[in-house]
Order: structure tokens, then sequence, then C-alpha cells
């Protein structure tokens, strides 16, 4: 990846109980020129602490933590208005592991598993600062429909704020089709897919796309598969 000199490194913030583990991370992060770890936590609260304190771009935390675990300092770090830019990656040992859906509800960006190649480690840490999401639609899809309760016969709610076009929008978002595949259904221009998304994030006051998946989930435009 060519970078930019001008353009100051992405800032993380590490937070997991196993100093092995963090190191680890510090290293194969610190080897990209693009960014630089902060600061290392092990455990939520000293976590939340420096991120009040160093305002990273984004934090890799650890959900299975002593003390104050991830979910909950997920949930302060998110609620903290000084800290509206930092987004933070879940660290999972499994891809369907319970907690990952709580730490998405408290605010995270999205997840990634602690077997992750140092590659794709660093492009999800790009990806999530640049505002995409950092895993495949469907991976969250699955994940989501794993854990959503919907209950039976529930009708769709439609936000009065919500044009029909964003509603169907926010329909195949939850479905887990991306951008391309969502412009090809409603045979417009992937520029228009983008606008829409923008603004359904505006109105939902969504963090990202995995909120927006979240949101289709919540207002019954997609139902979990039995």
């Amino acid at each position: 990846m060519v970078t930019n000199p001008e353009q100051p490194p992405i800032r993380v913030l590490l937070a997991d109980d196993q100093r092995l583990l963090r190191h680890s991370l510090a290293i194969i992060i610190d080897t990209s020129p693009d960014l630089v770890v902060v600061g290392q936590a092990e455990d939520g609260i000293q976590a939340v602490e420096m991120a009040r304190r160093l305002s990273p771009d984004i934090v890799l935390m650890d959900i299975r933590m002593p003390g104050q675990d991830g979910i909950v300092a997920t949930k302060e770090i998110s609620a903290c208005p000084d800290l509206a830019g930092t987004r933070i990656l879940v660290l999972s040992m499994f891809e369907l592991d319970e907690y990952v859906y709580g730490a998405l509800r408290a605010g995270a960006s999205g997840f990634l598993l602690k077997d992750t190649e140092p590659d794709a480690l660093i492009a999800a840490v790009r990806r999530t600062h640049a505002g995409e999401s950092l895993f495949a639609p469907a991976i969250l899809t699955r994940l989501i429909e794993h854990y959503v309760t919907t209950p039976p016969h529930r009708s769709p709610r439609r936000p009065a704020e919500l044009t029909q076009r964003e509603i169907e929008i926010l329909t195949l978002v939850g479905r887990g089709l991306s951008n391309t595949e969502i412009a090809e259904t409603l045979t417009i221009s992937i520029k228009t897919v983008k606008t829409h998304i923008s603004r359904l994030l505006s109105k939902l006051a969504a963090r990202d796309r995995a909120q927006l998946v979240i949101t289709a989930y919540d207002l019954g435009l997609v139902v979990p598969r039995t």
C-alpha cells in the first residue's frame, strides 16, 4: 500500500488480557507505516480510561477479560461524545461467539477472529478507519440470524423519516447484499446506492454498515431464518 507521508498514521489501542497476544498484535500493526499502536490495556476499565485519554482511531477489543469485559468497555467508549470518531473492532475466538453480538449491540463496528492473518488484520483496521465494513456482509448476516430473536407474525416497522427507496436499500443491506448487488437488484448506479446508505447512516444515527444490518432486523425488515 502506498502511504501519504503527510497523512497521520491510524492510531490503534489494543485491549486484551493476554500480554503475549498484545505484544504480537503490536508487532504486526507497527510494521505498517500508516498504523501505530498508541497504548495497550489489559482489561475493560483500563481500555476505557486509555481511550478517553488517547482518543485512538481504532480500538482492538477483546471480549473476555477479567473485571470489566469488552462489551461494557465498548458500550462506554461508544457512548462518549469525545470519542465519536473512535471505532471498535472486537477480537473473538469464535465466529459465532454470543459475546460478539453483544459487542455489536454496544456499538462495535464489527469483529475479527483471533487467528486472522496479519495482512487481513491490517486491512481490516484500514477499512474500518475509512468507514467501510470490515467483514463480508454474509458473515454478519449469519451472526445476526443466529442471535436475533424475532417474535412470530411481527409486522415490519417503517420509520416515517425513511423514503420507500431507503427502506428497500436498508432491507437489502440487512440481507447481506454488497453495494454492487444492491445496484444490480434495484437497477441503479453504485454511486446512488452509496448516497442512500450515507443518508441511512445519518437518519438512523448508525455508526456503520454493521449497525444498519442490526436495524434492519430490529425493524422486522429482515427475518432470521429458522
